[in-house]
């Protein structure tokens, strides 16, 4: 019987063994810090439904896919699950240094980076004073554009243009 007890515990080490080198492999692919905490989520997962953050100063709001603590820093993460690039886009870079600005808004204190994931890389997105000045030159013209009568399109992005759904009406697609 104690035979069958060691063998049983061999067993159960080597398969704890698995599954933490399997789970160590897992958290590597993903490039967030072994140290962190997440701290929000926006994936529906979680029972409890995170408010958006929101910043008067700067008139606007946002949900960032989830929210780390790590070192005493909150930093954002964004998930695009299906876009494959060697490089980050500028929109998604934009996207991420609002949710930056929404949480030095929220809790007083800014990051130092956030993280974009895509489907086969991890980008680490520093927030410099170069990237908010960046960021808040794009607030005031999108804010301008509202006001404008007419607004042209940016067709920088094939891909974009051809996902449009005004593809069909504008005289200006791919």
């Amino acid at each position: 019987m104690a035979e069958l007890f060691s063998i049983l515990f061999v067993v159960i080490l080597l398969a704890a063994i698995l599954l933490f080198i399997a789970s160590r492999k897992t958290r590597e692919q993903t490039g967030l810090p072994f140290n962190a905490r997440m701290v929000y989520s926006d994936s529906g997962a979680w029972e409890k439904v995170e408010k958006p953050l929101f910043s008067r100063r700067y008139l606007l709001t946002g949900k960032p896919d989830y929210m780390i603590e790590d070192n005493g820093a909150t930093i954002p993460i964004e998930v695009k699950p299906n876009r494959v690039s060697s490089a980050p886009r500028e929109s998604d870079v934009m996207q991420l240094a609002a949710y930056a600005l929404l949480i030095e808004e929220s809790f007083g204190a800014k990051p130092p980076h956030g993280l974009l994931k895509y489907r086969d890389a991890v980008f680490r997105v520093d927030f410099t004073d170069e990237l908010r000045g960046q960021l808040i030159d794009l607030m005031e013209a999108m804010r301008g554009d509202l006001e404008a009568q007419d607004v042209a399109r940016s067709h920088a992005e094939p891909p974009r243009c051809f996902g449009c759904g005004y593809r069909e009406d504008c005289g200006q697609s791919f």
